[in-house]
């Protein structure tokens, strides 16, 4: 779902108009406004709560439901997963772990999703990735097998295929581009016009995002690994959204003075002064791309929690359209 209800539109205009004006000494930006993902995504969860309640008040016993595959027990993916579980018990979404284990073969992964595909009552599935099994399994097979309908993650090439052809009404859009979109709307800066350039081309960030600022009516560039010139294209970026998968990989003397920062990245690196020893960072060197940028996102605390918000969005959206083929048969 592209667009967040008009109240909410509302808020972000207020929040970004405040934010410009507090961002500006004179004619010069000293530092970059921080775009929160956090308060962003409180947002949209408070508006999805409610919509959800409607829902049930209208529909009685009626709950949007949730279905999240997993193959195998990586921790990372465990941590994902519950974040996603919680994020779903707040807003009213039923929300079902189904965990197969790590010898479970490319067949029972087909049946199990299959299975979730028939079932009336659950209106999104999402299969986590990686798949974790010692067993040969064809991502992409199991990815497009999902139902296009239930597909809360928009990876199908159903899906896919109607978002680069500009379809944006009539498709689930992968969850972090969609999330992404909503922080630069959050700016109030338009995208209309602007030169866009993306980094990475994957099939869950690069490649949707491209397509959804490009329909935006933005001019995108994609570079990639293969970009012989890459400080030089960033150079050019009004909005820049980087999905690479490198630590720090963009320096902040590379980035336009002015310009929208969207990190996807989430890298982990030494850090003595943790606990740990590591600690979490983007693609983009945040402390000096902070002395250029107009407004940039944090990590953590940007992009991630709009992803997850963006899933559930996705998962009411399902429910909605669930409520409306059965009212029409009726």
């Amino acid at each position: 779902m592209l667009a967040l209800s008009l109240s909410l539109s509302v808020m972000l205009s207020s929040v970004a108009r405040s934010l410009t004006a507090s961002s500006c000494q004179g004619s010069r930006r000293s530092i970059a406004t921080i775009i929160s993902g956090n308060k962003t995504s409180k947002l949209v969860r408070e508006r999805l709560k409610n919509e959800v309640e409607k829902m049930k008040s209208q529909f009685s016993g009626f709950r949007p439901s949730l279905v999240v595959l997993q193959v195998g027990n990586r921790d990372d993916s465990n941590l994902y997963i519950s974040t996603k579980l919680k994020a779903a018990a707040e807003i009213g979404i039923d929300a079902t772990h189904v965990k197969l284990p790590d010898t479970a073969t490319q067949d029972e992964v087909l049946q199990s999703i299959v299975s979730i595909n028939e079932n009336p009552l659950v209106h999104g599935l999402i299969v986590q990735l990686p798949l974790d099994s010692v067993n040969p399994i064809n991502t992409e097979l199991i990815t497009n097998t999902v139902s296009p309908e239930k597909d809360v993650d928009g990876l199908t090439c159903i899906n896919a295929g109607k978002l680069s052809r500009g379809d944006l009404n009539d498709c689930f859009i992968p969850c972090t581009p969609n999330g992404c979109m909503e922080l630069i709307r959050q700016t109030g800066v338009s995208v209309v016009g602007k030169h866009a350039v993306v980094i990475g081309r994957s099939k869950i960030v690069g490649a949707p995002m491209h397509d959804l600022l490009l329909w935006s009516h933005a001019t995108v560039t994609t570079c990639h690994s293969k970009t012989a010139d890459l400080p030089e294209q960033v150079g050019r970026a009004d909005i820049l959204v980087v999905g690479a998968g490198r630590a720090q990989m963009v320096r902040g003397e590379w980035v336009k003075e002015g310009a929208v920062v969207i990190d996807c990245g989430i890298n982990h690196i030494p850090d003595e002064t943790k606990a740990s020893g590591k600690r979490v960072v983007g693609d983009v060197h945040f402390a000096s791309a902070n002395q250029r940028a107009a407004f940039v996102t944090p990590v953590p605390g940007g992009v991630g929690p709009m992803t997850v918000a963006m899933l559930m969005e996705n998962t009411v959206q399902s429910a909605r359209h669930f409520l409306n083929r059965h009212q029409t048969r009726r």
